[in-house]
């Protein structure tokens, strides 16, 4: 059983990475929505809090700059 901050990290991320996807879908924009699905995806498969929180930072700074 995950703990609080661990969903938490679990929620943030996702939604911003259904956020992300639903504005590429609309926007027909690859870059997005692959990103989106990552964020969306990744924190099922990284057990330590650290990594999830490290790579969902440098997933979202890439979804900012890779805009388009």
């Amino acid at each position: 059983m995950p703990s609080a901050t661990e969903l938490f990290a679990l929620i943030l991320f996702s939604s911003i990475g259904f956020a992300a996807f639903v504005y590429g879908k609309k926007s027909m924009r690859v870059g997005p929505m692959v990103l989106g699905v990552v964020l969306m995806i990744y924190p099922y498969f990284i057990s330590e809090l650290w990594q999830i929180y490290v790579l969902g930072c440098i997933l979202c700074g890439a979804l900012y700059f890779w805009r388009d």
